[in-house]
């Protein structure tokens, strides 16, 4: 029993088969895309609520949203670039 048990349990890493090796390299690629787009998506909103925020924030009343907004932009921007 306890060698039926054992060969279903794997202890190394799981490794693709050779003939679903295009299958994974094209997941793979897939998702890096999906990935880098995610990246740019985050720092070009992030951008866009720093300019936001700045600009709201020139009158004294508006500081009080557009600071939080232009922080908000500001850890977009490092999050996409990190």
């Amino acid at each position: 029993m306890k060698r039926l048990v054992e060969e279903f349990v794997q202890t190394s890493a799981r490794s693709t088969p050779w003939y679903l090796w295009p299958f994974a390299v094209l997941w793979g690629f897939v998702t890096w895309i999906l990935r880098m787009t995610g990246r740019i998506v985050a720092i070009v909103l992030g951008l866009a609520l720093m300019a936001v925020g700045v600009l709201i924030s020139l009158t004294i009343i508006g500081a009080i949203l557009g600071l939080p907004l232009a922080l908000l932009g500001f850890l977009l921007v490092l999050r996409g670039l990190f």
